[in-house]
């Protein structure tokens, strides 16, 4: 799809542009016009069209998210392609030891059938979020990257790469973590690198996973197995998110299948039976970004381009779909209210609704991150005792398993399963 320009100029007018066709940007844009038809709004992104089809990576998506997209249209489309997460098992061990001793366990849903997470193929999730939008009149523009905006009175205009020309009230920056919007609008970031890296890999194994997942803590970092739906004869797939040092993570990808298999193997185990890599694998570098304002004048960041977070939680998809149900109604009330969408005092009820949430979630991750990235014995000691005294506390446990679901006081409403 390509917005109508006019034809001196090249320029046109819209309510809202996302810059970022991914889910959250996708996700922010069918909220929006799914309870604000009148509102026009344009995506543009600058990957080229149907990149997104080759992503071949899986993500957990909790509850509370699930809750949105049923509400946007999109999880019925998706729900054939989904695998719930049913159990949760916790170990801290070596890649050496021949037992990992099980410290704390997760099981349960949330509600009626209801279980806190589901895994939904990145591809998936994305083509039913497009076709969502499409269907309610959003206008997407692929390919086309922006060069430059400039807020003045009353709107922002937005140049792209192509030489066309948006106009419009407010600019959403959903472009990623290394956000380019973020910086032309001189948004400052806390930054460090873990020295970490992330591998990403799908892998089918001998025996069924029975929706459970688990998440081993080694000293490198954590290991994680994560439930797939079945392949297209019937494999028994799990998708693996494995942090290494970037160092080693460099050298293990670079590696031939059989050594990578032998490494994978060292931490996977032998519970689920033989296992092989299915499709390629890569690695990424693991840090935390948390930028220091969400908003600026007809200006919001959104997802990964306002926090980066470490995947030891597995929360970085279901914070940005936080932002998208935030945002999302705090435009649509400021519209129905005859307010400016993209006027400072509206914006910044957004930010003050997020930010405490995000750097939270941020500080959680990273402590996580440094008390189980290690091999200190007396550290060891203190966090399986920990471990250990949660897992004999149910309604503890109850606790952890509704934050991991999504599903906290502070909740907004679509993702309670509410129309906005």
């Amino acid at each position: 799809m390509a917005t109508d320009r006019s034809r001196t100029g090249g320029e046109s007018r819209v309510d809202i542009v996302i810059a970022g066709a991914g889910y959250v940007g996708l996700a922010c844009a069918v909220a929006i016009a799914a309870a604000r038809p009148s509102l026009r709004i344009a995506i543009v992104d600058a990957a080229p069209p149907g990149v997104w089809r080759k992503d071949g990576r899986a993500s957990a998506i909790a509850a509370a998210a699930v809750r949105m997209l049923r509400q946007l249209g999109c999880w019925d489309e998706i729900a054939p392609n989904a695998e719930p997460i049913r159990d949760m098992v916790v170990t801290d061990s070596r890649t050496s030891d021949p037992v990992r001793p099980v410290f704390l366990t997760f099981g349960g849903d949330v509600g009626p059938g209801e279980p806190f997470a589901n895994m939904v193929a990145n591809s998936v999730l994305n083509g039913s979020l497009r076709r969502r939008a499409a269907e309610l009149g959003v206008v997407l523009q692929e390919g086309v990257a922006v060069n430059s905006f400039d807020v003045g009175p009353g709107a922002v205009t937005v140049d792209m790469a192509d030489g066309g020309k948006l106009t419009a009230s407010l600019l959403v920056a959903a472009d990623g973590v290394k956000s380019r919007l973020r910086d032309m609008a001189g948004i400052k970031t806390v930054t460090w690198n873990y020295g970490q890296s992330g591998i990403v890999c799908t892998v089918i194994h001998e025996r069924p996973h029975n929706g459970r997942a688990d998440e081993h803590f080694l000293p490198a970092g954590p290991f994680a197995t994560l439930p797939l739906p079945p392949g297209p004869n019937g494999e028994h797939r799990s998708s693996i998110v494995w942090t290494e040092r970037t160092e080693d993570a460099n050298r293990i990808v670079a590696e031939d299948d059989f050594v990578f298999e032998t490494e994978l193997e060292q931490r996977f185990g032998l519970r689920l039976g033989e296992i092989r890599v299915e499709g390629g694998r890569r690695a990424w570098p693991l840090g935390l970004t948390l930028a220091r304002a969400f908003v600026a004048p007809r200006f919001a960041l959104a997802g990964d381009a306002a926090h980066g977070i470490h995947p030891i939680a597995g929360q970085g998809l279901n914070l940005g779909f936080k932002d998208a149900a935030a945002l999302a109604e705090v435009v649509v009330e400021a519209d129905r209210l005859g307010q400016d969408i993209g006027a400072l005092d509206v914006l910044e009820q957004y930010e003050r609704w997020r930010r405490f949430d995000t750097v939270q979630m941020g500080v959680t991750t990273d402590v996580l991150n440094r008390l189980f990235s290690n091999d200190l014995g007396p550290l060891r000691a203190i966090r399986d005792l920990g471990l250990g005294i949660v897992d004999r506390m149910p309604r503890m446990k109850e606790f952890f398993i509704r934050q991991a679901s999504g599903l906290s006081d502070s909740t907004p409403r679509l993702l309670r399963g509410e129309a906005i």
